[in-house]
């Protein structure tokens, strides 16, 4: 159990949530593992078999805290909420914030930025543990264009031109990629980031660990209420969760990359865990598919201090953490969107 930015996260099977008085008793197999006064909370956030009884559903619902529910894995399952919530208002503030002139651009510019940054670090902490001088030489040369691109982007006055920021710094940031393989690097080189299809093992396990982390941020978006399709940095079209994709930029460095790097340098992941297509195609097959998803789930059980609180959470619990600072933003509560910056 953690209590984060107003917010109790459940995440130990078996919970059993009720209503003592004023305070959420959790038990679990019958013994209690804590209470939290019911005055301290804004919503409640159980992931996986975790129950809740009717009076606690109906006091929270009747004081417009919301209950939200997600399976094991994080994706969102359901909300809920009394017969009058602020999510319609959140929500029209997301719309109506999208065609402002400043806004849109201001949040743009903190994803790069978180992302660009998680980077940097990932190649200079590679740099320090390389035992190739050219390889660490390339690295931290990246590592200080990609400071420069922050620089750059703290100029850039349109979306466009914070779209080729990033464009510029992940072109760099891939170049080099290969350099972080310490295992297997023949079979495992990054060719070239390719997407529909990838085209190596390293590129398809990347697209596989994206796709788990993109189905975090839209549970984490419709956990605290906004729309996942109308994001600022990703243009909206049918279909696509805009704003999952913005939110999961900051954190492709530090839960997906770090994590297929691990995978590979540690011999987890191997050629046998890939299936080539006739179409020069390459994908993990059934076997790599589900270490990797076993892998990545004990990942988001790693718990990291958050810069900005202070505090140790699992890694899982930050996309959620991150939506909710998102929705402050957006309701004006805080200034300017804070990204999460690995150390």
């Amino acid at each position: 159990m953690k209590q984060l930015l107003n917010t109790l996260y459940v995440m130990t099977q078996q919970s059993f949530l009720r209503l003592d008085h004023d305070t959420v008793k959790i038990c679990v197999e019958g013994e209690k593992r804590g209470q939290v006064p019911l005055i301290h909370l804004g919503g409640i956030h159980c992931f996986g078999n975790v129950m809740v009884s009717p009076a606690l559903l109906m006091r929270c619902a009747e004081e417009q805290r919301s209950i939200v529910f997600y399976d094991r894995k994080g994706r969102f399952k359901a909300r809920v909420t009394g017969p009058t919530t602020g999510n319609v208002l959140l929500r029209k503030r997301q719309y109506d914030f999208s065609e402002e002139s400043e806004g849109p651009i201001g949040l743009a510019r903190s994803f790069v930025a978180g992302k660009i940054q998680n980077c940097r670090q990932l190649l200079l902490r590679g740099a320090r543990d390389s035992k190739i001088p050219s390889d660490a030489t390339e690295l931290r040369d990246t590592a200080g264009e990609l400071g420069n691109s922050l620089r750059r982007l703290e100029k850039a006055r349109s979306l466009d031109e914070v779209r080729g920021v990033e464009g510029y710094a992940s072109r760099k940031y891939f170049e080099v990629f290969t350099n972080l393989v310490k295992r297997n690097r023949g079979n495992f080189a990054l060719k070239g980031r390719s997407r529909r299809p990838p085209r190596d093992p390293m590129n398809a396990l990347l697209s596989f660990l994206y796709t788990l982390l993109h189905h975090d941020c839209i549970g984490a978006c419709e956990g605290v209420g906004l729309d996942p399709q109308v994001g600022y940095l990703h243009t909206i079209r049918p279909g696509r969760a805009a704003m999952a994709l913005d939110l999961m930029e900051e954190f492709r460095p530090v839960l997906a990359d770090r994590l297929a790097l691990t995978l590979v340098n540690l011999g987890v992941i191997q050629e046998h865990d890939f299936d080539c297509r006739v179409v020069g195609s390459v994908l993990l097959n059934e076997r790599g598919r589900k270490t990797v998803v076993a892998e990545y789930q004990k990942k988001k059980q790693i718990e990291s201090k958050h810069p900005l609180l202070k505090k140790k959470t699992p890694l899982g619990l930050l996309p959620h953490l991150q939506a909710r600072l998102l929705a402050r933003v957006l309701r004006g509560d805080i200034e300017y969107y804070p990204p999460f910056l690995s150390r």
